[in-house]
């Protein structure tokens, strides 16, 4: 079962770098993400959210392949590729996955001006060293769906300081 778990930093730098340490612990197959995004509250106001893939670029990709695949029998593979970026890319946008944009616009609204916040949606079974390796950059738990214990272990990792 997916957990959601978002986390605030005082800038959208150190948010980036836990996402860059959730990335690679799912190379290393201790996680499994579904959705990794960094809502920046910008000092002027606006709320600015920075999605780790876009699904409609992701959808664009596969229809340039299918579509040169398909153009290749009509000999027009590359009226296929146009024609198939445009419908994956709408695919992809239609089909948007992980967590919901407008929770994600809400909570970046109760942010302080200037300051960001991690969302993450997945799983794991090794919970113990996920949060050993984003632990060094502390943060302040807004939100989960973890159970009450859980929640407070991440919460006491997060706040002890970093090592020297």
């Amino acid at each position: 079962m997916s957990t959601l778990v978002a986390i605030a930093y005082p800038d959208a730098a150190t948010a980036e770098r836990v996402r860059s340490e959730l990335v690679q612990a799912t190379k290393e197959r201790l996680v499994q993400l579904e959705d990794a995004v960094v809502v920046e509250h910008e000092p002027g106001g606006k709320i600015k959210l920075r999605q780790a893939m876009s699904p409609a670029a992701a959808g664009a990709a596969g229809g340039v392949l299918w579509g040169g695949l398909i153009g290749l029998l009509f000999l027009a593979p590359v009226v296929g590729m146009a024609v198939g970026a445009a419908a994956g890319a709408l695919g992809g946008k239609m089909a948007d996955v992980g967590v919901d944009d407008t929770f994600m616009k809400d909570l970046g609204a109760k942010l302080q001006p200037g300051t960001a916040a991690l969302i993450v949606l997945g799983s794991t079974d090794a919970r113990d060293k996920v949060i050993d390796r984003v632990k060094q950059f502390g943060g302040d738990v807004i939100q989960t769906s973890l159970s009450t214990d859980a929640e407070r272990h991440l919460r006491d990792a997060l706040a002890e300081p970093a090592p020297a």
